[in-house]
């Protein structure tokens, strides 16, 4: 895949007025969502992260939480030899068509190591060859497990898959302050309450990148911070694009889906703009720590 697909991608993912009407969505619909229109909106994380980190042939990615594959699109457009995993099947397989091998990229991973998108955890891209990864990332690590335990096993298993001193990139909410979109996520927040189950929404805390890193055993090794607006088309696009990212669910099994959207959409509205364009500024933080 070429970095000129790589933009075509971009492109046709939620452009303004493509969603009319908001109603129930199936998980096939809502990973679809989520590829379309709200994954896009990590791309300068991503970017960030690739620059800093050289991303590029001699790489040997592994995605945790890897969603529909967009992080891994871009990175294998660099020339990367990627991996990834996550819990939604739905979504991978929207990954799966998104990184089917071309020609080059195959003979590539003919030599090396070939691409595995896997359901479940990151011990099920081990390469029984011993062939090992020298970069991990977790950029939506709510996409990818359901409970910070869960995401501390899955951190250790894929430390163990690495090359000795390998980054693992740990992704995360910016200060609260500088991130617009948390006054709407708050509506999950309360929401949710008395529940408060995994998945939810809650601001992030100065040092929760350096504490998930401290349990799994990780050397923390820089960070930085990235701006990632938030812009929709439309009220419509931006509650489903919201909706598709999970942290609504909590609040989804405690009341039903239209106060959901009827709340939501209430706190989305002083971020519409004239035009009916969604904008919310924010910053998102990384942290890169070592094997």
């Amino acid at each position: 895949m070429t970095p000129t697909l790589v933009r075509h991608h971009l492109r046709q993912s939620g452009s303004p007025g493509s969603y009319g009407s908001i109603a129930p969505a199936d998980p096939c619909t809502r990973a679809r969502d989520w590829a379309e229109i709200q994954e896009r909106m990590l791309v300068p994380l991503y970017e960030a992260v690739y620059d800093r980190m050289d991303v590029g042939p001699h790489t040997k990615l592994l995605g945790l939480g890897c969603g529909s594959g967009l992080a891994l699109l871009i990175a294998a457009a660099r020339g990367a030899q990627v991996c990834g995993v996550d819990l939604d099947e739905q979504r991978l397989d929207l990954a799966r068509e998104r990184l089917a091998p071309d020609p080059a990229r195959e003979a590539r991973a003919s030599a090396t190591r070939a691409t595995v998108l896997a359901c479940g955890g990151p011990e099920r891209t081990a390469d029984p060859g011993g062939g090992a990864f020298n970069i991990v990332t977790a950029f939506h690590p709510v996409g990818c497990v359901s409970s910070i335990e869960g995401l501390t096993a899955s951190l250790v298993t894929a430390a163990g898959l690495t090359e000795r001193g390998s980054p693992v990139v740990l992704g995360g909410w910016g200060p609260v302050e500088r991130c617009a979109t948390a006054s709407v996520l708050r509506v999950a927040q309360r929401l949710a309450d008395p529940l408060r189950t995994a998945g939810g929404w809650r601001p992030s805390g100065r040092d929760d990148l350096e504490e998930l890193a401290g349990r799994v055993g990780l050397r923390p090794d820089g960070s930085g911070r990235v701006a990632c607006p938030f812009g929709y088309g439309d009220l419509p696009s931006a509650v489903r694009g919201l909706l598709s990212t999970g942290l609504f669910d909590a609040a989804l099994e405690v009341t039903d889906q239209a106060q959901v959207e009827k709340e939501l959409s209430e706190a989305l509205h002083p971020h519409q703009r004239p035009d009916g364009t969604v904008w919310m500024p924010n910053v998102f933080r990384y942290l890169i720590a070592r094997t």
